[in-house]
């Protein structure tokens, strides 16, 4: 018998690390009040959020960090066979996983930090892949509409593995009115959940999917069923909604709530504090990475469906009357999405009625 990769396995445990976040946030709590003095205030509704919103006169601001994770190693290991660098979409993919998460309030970006820590200057010396990294990161800070404002280069010698890198970063983006800002005290029970397909994988799950490809006959050279070599799809860029979801409030749809698919998968729909009961009628068909990767790795559904988007990118959460406008605002952005659910009455919990599966709260405890 096969023996089976489970995400927890391979070393990200949310059953471990969930916990410690949550006694971080009521560290952070504890802080809450620090800011008046200086004229500013949070919004509570969005401690334990993708990204965190405080507000200063009438206008708020939203902040995040985010990291890439590993994805950067598949790269490397992907140039050994092709040649091609592949950091344009490591850049570009690293500031997809700190916007999306901005945008997610309602936020427009205007700034983006970066943090690159190496573990010796000896990295910065590959003067292709810097130029395409760089290029990457510009591309996608220009589609996200932010400026790039700097960053940081930390030389971690002894920390940092020889020749790698650790990649991550920070931005900031206004909500101009509070009309305009997404929170899930707006939720309610019929909303529509409408699903945004992704492009593949992500960064997400990626430590599963690097064990998968030691498994593999060539690595990340193994061509799957299509021809395509198992390493190349993995880096397939990620969708970034930062215009989307303006064109979205722009248009005046009502948006309740949207829920950013990565760590954690399908259960991240279930992320609002209000206990609903989260029905998903239809489902993007999962791209033929994740299948090879399920093979591979030998484990069932709920394991897929909990580790990795499995095709489905943002859950944005609509009143029912807006479903067809934003349906077409979503394919004029090039997008593709599905009416796929709805918020019902009932326990906490996501329900994917085409699998069967059903995650109760317990399976996602942030906060």
């Amino acid at each position: 018998m096969t023996k089976k990769i489970t995400y927890a396995a391979v070393g990200d445990n949310y059953y471990t690390k969930d916990p410690i976040k949550k006694l971080a946030q009521t560290a952070a709590r504890k802080t809450a009040s620090n800011p008046k003095a200086s004229g500013f205030s949070e919004v509570s509704a969005t401690r334990g959020e993708s990204a965190y919103v405080f507000k200063i006169g009438q206008q708020y601001f939203a902040s995040v960090v985010e990291g890439l994770g590993t994805k950067n190693l598949i790269a490397d290991a992907m140039r050994r066979i092709t040649g091609k660098t592949y950091y344009d979409v490591i850049g570009y993919d690293t500031v997809a996983t700190i916007i999306n998460d901005l945008v997610s309030v309602g936020a427009k970006p205007l700034v983006v930090h970066a943090y690159w820590a190496i573990e010796d200057n000896s990295w910065l010396q590959d003067n292709q892949r810097m130029k395409d990294f760089i290029r990457g990161w510009h591309d996608a800070c220009k589609f996200s509409g932010a400026v790039w404002g700097g960053g940081e280069t930390p030389t971690l010698k002894g920390i940092i593995v020889p020749q790698t890198v650790d990649l991550g970063g920070s931005a900031v983006g206004i909500i101009k009115s509070e009309k305009r800002l997404i929170t899930d005290q707006s939720l309610k029970i019929d909303d529509k959940i409408v699903l945004i397909k992704s492009k593949g994988v992500n960064a997400n799950g990626i430590s599963l999917a690097r064990a998968v490809a030691k498994k593999l006959p060539a690595g990340y050279g193994t061509k799957m069923k299509s021809g395509k070599l198992y390493g190349d799809d993995l880096l397939t860029k990620t969708n970034i909604y930062a215009k989307l979801v303006q064109d979205l409030l722009d248009a005046g749809i009502d948006i309740h709530y949207i829920s950013n698919i990565t760590g954690h998968g399908l259960r991240k729909i279930m992320r609002a504090r209000k206990n609903f009961t989260y029905v998903i009628e239809k489902l993007f068909a999962p791209q033929e990475i994740f299948n090879f990767i399920q093979e591979y790795a030998g484990i069932n559904d709920y394991e897929m469906y909990q580790t990795f988007n499995m095709g489905q990118d943002y859950a944005i959460f609509i009143n029912q009357r807006d479903v067809k406008k934003a349906q077409e605002i979503i394919t004029k952005n090039n997008f593709q999405s599905l009416d796929a659910g709805y918020v019902s009455r009932g326990p906490r919990q996501v329900i994917l009625k085409s699998k069967n599966i059903t995650f109760t709260a317990e399976t996602l405890n942030l906060r």
